[in-house]
């Protein structure tokens, strides 16, 4: 599949927050929660209340959310955006980019 190397993690779970792929680079990240065998897993056991309920919200809601952090100094951006099949939200997208340090932003 198009998503295994791609160089960006890609988790995808259901409503539920069971986690239904993760790409390479995604088992590369979370390696240290178990990597490959978080297929199955839950991710709202992984984060904190505040992040599931965030989550939840999302879900709920049909929305999506955007963020930057910084971790291990590399700084990445976060996009959190349901999926849907037939018009009917079916669980939610996160991709996790490593920006650059020297990023440039144009104005167009």
């Amino acid at each position: 599949m198009f998503f295994n190397e791609l160089d960006a993690a890609i988790t995808v779970c259901d409503r539920d927050g069971k986690i239904l792929f993760m790409n390479e680079k995604a088992f590369k990240t979370f390696e240290k929660y178990g990597g490959r065998n978080l297929i199955g897993k839950n991710i709202f056991d992984y984060h904190n209340p505040d992040s599931c309920d965030i989550i939840k919200k999302l879900l709920k809601e049909d929305r999506s959310n955007t963020y930057t952090i910084t971790k291990n100094n590399m700084k990445k951006l976060i996009h959190q955006t349901t999926w849907h099949r037939d018009g009917k939200v079916m669980g939610l997208i996160e991709f996790s980019v490593e920006l650059p340090e020297d990023m440039p932003n144009h104005q167009r």
